[in-house]
């Protein structure tokens, strides 16, 4: 059996919170009814872009939940499960399901880092996906964790029939076209984790990308996307290089309060973030603007 599909581009949206810093599940709707216009194979909630370090498990699961009221069902909802025990993510990850998630994707645990082996890596992963009643995605984002996964411990889980396939955030085009090669008997995907290198990790095995920068430029990436499968690596070229500096804007340089004030500037709703992150300053705002209007997203 075919395992499911996860070719395209999907979106990790920020989570909206009101002035008073309670989530506001008007403005995900508004947001999501938007982004529903969009070329968008899917969504991941509560990941990185979404604040998830700073949500209760509670609102996690009602996000997904809300959310799943207002993605149409040919749309994959990929739902942010990873906690630092293998016991709660097991929890979260039933908990997200029966909300209504798709697929989980979970991040690499990292808070005894020294032992996070590959042994221990891979055997978290391994009771995971034993437990879950949904597909799983590794997740490995070394600039927040902190922790690569390890591309062999990638590699073995490939093999696991409940693992479908890996984001990859740590920009190691090398690693992500190993990892591809060494998979290609599994029917593994390799997600690329950024916008910047989406067109290089296609190049080499990937098969789509979740990227902060499809929250405002989801048309444009599924363009190159889709410029790639056809052979067109030109056309594709010029849609990715004007991209790289405000993908390096609304994630590196300015994070998520960068990523949210550029969504303000575009019609959607960013609204502020969670504490202790702080809004992006109006000095850099200007600059934020600038950079979209440079790359005619504004």
């Amino acid at each position: 059996m075919s395992k499911l599909s996860l070719a395209g581009v999907f979106t990790p949206i920020p989570t909206p919170f009101r002035d008073d810093g309670q989530v506001d599940y008007d403005r995900l709707e508004y947001n999501l009814n938007r982004w529903n216009q969009e070329p968008l194979a899917g969504y991941v909630v509560c990941g990185s872009n979404g604040e998830y370090a700073y949500l209760t498990v509670d609102e996690r699961v009602e996000l997904i939940r809300g959310a799943r009221q207002v993605i149409p069902s040919n749309g994959l909802l990929i739902a942010g499960s990873g906690m630092e025990s293998t016991h709660q993510t097991i929890d979260l990850t039933r908990r997200m399901a029966g909300a209504g998630a798709d697929v989980a994707i979970v991040v690499t645990p990292c808070y005894y880092r020294g032992q996070m082996t590959a042994a221990a890596l891979e055997r978290h992963y391994r009771q995971v996906a034993d437990a879950s009643p949904v597909p799983v995605v590794l997740y490995s984002v070394p600039a927040n964790t902190g922790l690569d996964l390890p591309a062999q411990v990638a590699v073995s889980l490939a093999k696991h029939p409940n693992i479908i396939g890996m984001k990859d955030s740590g920009g190691d085009v090398a690693r992500i076209g190993y990892m591809a090669h060494e998979t290609r008997d599994e029917e593994f995907q390799i997600l690329a984790g950024s916008a910047g290198f989406l067109l290089a990790a296609l190049a080499v095995g990937a098969v789509g990308g979740v990227c902060a920068l499809a929250n405002i430029a989801a048309a444009r990436l599924t363009s190159l996307w889709k410029y790639f499968l056809q052979g067109n690596a030109k056309k594709a070229r010029e849609l990715q290089l004007p991209l790289i500096e405000v993908n390096t804007a609304v994630t590196s340089r300015f994070g998520v309060p960068g990523l949210k004030a550029a969504m303000d500037l575009l019609g959607y709703y960013g609204g502020p973030v969670r504490a202790p992150l702080m809004v992006l300053p109006e000095e850099d705002k200007a600059t934020l603007r600038n950079i979209l209007q440079k790359a005619e997203l504004l």
